[in-house]
């Protein structure tokens, strides 16, 4: 139930479209960023962003976003 919870308010952020996603470092699954990295896919971050990583993420500050639902998932 949790989890069907924020995969509505991810679709509602996203559909909103503040376009700030691109200014942030995201939460994304290490084996997807692995997989990324070999296969060239695109991963998605805990706020729904879709993208094929290529910067350095230590350059931007973390998704406030991100933040928030890893902290509804697993605490603070």
């Amino acid at each position: 139930m949790a989890e069907t919870r924020i995969e509505e308010q991810i679709d509602q952020r996203l559909s909103e479209g503040d376009g700030d996603h691109d200014r942030f470092a995201h939460y994304v699954r290490k084996e997807d960023i692995v997989r990324s990295n070999v296969e060239g896919v695109p991963v998605q971050a805990l706020c729904g962003k879709m993208w094929i990583p290529n910067r350095d993420p230590n350059r931007y500050p973390i998704c406030p976003t991100c933040i928030e639902i890893k902290a509804r998932i697993f605490g603070s």
